[in-house]
């Protein structure tokens, strides 16, 4: 009888640990992930700030009623260098999750504050097209949004893991027609794009959270090194996440210039 009770403190004591354990590995998830958003948003509207002007003699082009771009905003925006801005974060997101088990957590995660000051430059844009105050509102709508999906992944007792499959042959169908329509520039596919992103980053949301908690619920006794890189990961899924729900929803209730 002793010894039973003292296999179930044993227990006992293993499974708090874990769940310990669980809340520190979340937590420093969400604060990786909130670090990255602030990066984001810093660059973003320092260089929005360099690259608009409401002074007529410092601009050189106009593209709305007193408002202007000055010279590097013209480089910026104008010129071959806005696809750069456009497609490099693609192409360092996949470059990084394929390479980040090679890096050490360090380096991984300044890759990852410099993954978020490059999506920054390319999000910089957003200050032309839409108003400040319509960007605020969205993006708590967005952060509002997030919070509740998160939440409902990581308590739910449904597995969501079935939807796997499905919601990444959704993010490659996206992604391709999201480039198909940058030389299409169809209003209708647009539109469509739209509605099916804020469907899509909406269950992501929801899957990545449970799987992220699920990774570590399995992994909870492997060295803390591949748990730093598995926090990293998750960060940067929940940041794409939101960003793209972000950007998804900006099309609906952002107010152009």
């Amino acid at each position: 009888m002793a010894e039973f009770q003292t296999m179930r403190a044993g227990a006992g004591t293993r499974a708090q640990l874990i769940d310990e354990g669980l809340r520190a590995h979340m937590n420093k998830v969400y604060g990786l992930m909130s670090v990255g958003m602030l990066i984001t948003g810093a660059v973003a509207w320092m260089l929005a700030s360099m690259a608009m002007t409401t002074d007529p003699s410092a601009a050189a082009m106009q593209i709305g009623a007193s408002k202007y771009l000055t010279s590097f905003g013209v480089t910026l925006y104008t010129t071959p260098l806005k696809w750069v801005l456009m497609f490099a974060p693609l192409i360092v997101v996949f470059a990084f999750s394929a390479t980040l088990h090679k890096m050490q957590t360090s380096t991984a995660q300044l890759v990852f504050w410099g993954y978020a000051a490059l999506m920054g430059a390319s999000l910089s844009s957003i200050f032309v097209v839409f108003t400040g105050m319509s960007i605020a509102q969205t993006f708590l709508v967005t952060a509002i949004a997030f919070a509740s999906l998160s939440l409902y992944g990581y308590t739910t007792k449904r597995n969501l893991s079935a939807f796997g499959s499905f919601l990444m042959m959704g993010l490659v169908g996206l992604i391709v027609a999201s480039i198909v329509n940058i030389f299409l520039a169809s209003s209708a596919l647009q539109f469509a794009i739209s509605v099916i992103g804020v469907l899509l980053f909406s269950g992501l949301t929801a899957y990545d959270t449970q799987n992220i908690k699920n990774t570590y619920l399995q992994m909870a006794e492997s060295n803390s090194d591949f748990l730093g890189k598995a926090a990293i990961l998750g960060a940067l899924q929940l940041y794409l996440d939101f960003i793209n729900l972000f950007m998804f929803l900006l099309q609906f209730l952002g107010n152009r210039e």
